[in-house]
């Protein structure tokens, strides 16, 4: 007879195997050591965390470099401003996370993404008009993207609004690649996204080593 298991709540691909004190769940091992400390309020006296201090797991060093690869597969062909764009546009991803308590996957980064790329790409032909979302975490992050732009945008060169047009249309696109590279769950690029902007995650890129700014040509 064939011994039934649970999938880890978390990603959602992987057998759940490690109790989480936090959780009060069966986790996979590889969520327990990504998320850890991050994702999850790991208390003090949990063994993997204790064990994970004393002995540094591979498996940590193993899920940055995945993630390096990853983050510079998305970022190749990019222009310098373009590829100064996408890390700026990273933390909001990030924050989407568990906004108002509403579920949010990678689909939804996609959707929100596509809608304002949409918005950018018409206003680069003069025509004022703005696209909208098909789901409402999707409309939160292209509200919030839009917000986070709003400083950088004032008296920049109309080119930048191509420029974030193909930023848009890229973030769109590793939304829904991500997780076939990661071999992860739903929500694969958003936890890229949430280490990626933790301090504590060092990529192999220099310019990861510090909060990306934003680079207006001509500025």
């Amino acid at each position: 007879m064939r011994s039934s298991y649970v999938l880890c709540p978390l990603c959602q691909t992987r057998k759940a195997r490690r109790h989480c004190p936090a959780l009060g769940r069966q986790i996979c091992s590889v969520c327990c050591g990504t998320k850890r400390l991050t994702e999850i309020a790991c208390p003090s006296d949990c063994v993997y965390l204790a064990s994970a201090k004393a002995h540094p797991a591979a498996l940590l060093k193993r899920q940055r470099e995945r993630d390096g690869s990853a983050i510079l597969r998305l970022l190749h062909g990019l222009t310098e401003t373009q590829y100064h764009l996408f890390l700026f546009l990273l933390p909001v991803v990030a924050r989407q996370r568990g906004v108002d308590l509403v579920a949010v996957s990678d689909d939804d980064i996609a959707d929100g993404a596509a809608s304002l790329a949409a918005t950018y790409e018409t206003a680069s032909r003069g025509v004022i008009y703005e696209h909208r979302a098909t789901t409402l975490p999707a409309q939160r992050f292209a509200t919030a993207v839009a917000e986070h732009l709003k400083e950088p945008l004032k008296n920049a060169p109309s080119s930048l609004e191509r420029d974030l047009a193909i930023v848009l249309r890229r973030l769109e696109r590793a939304a829904r690649d991500v997780r076939k590279a990661l071999g992860e769950g739903h929500t694969a690029f958003l936890d890229l996204a949430g280490r990626l902007a933790s301090p504590e995650h060092v990529t192999s890129p220099e310019e990861m080593r510090s909060e990306p700014r934003l680079i207006v040509p001509g500025s």
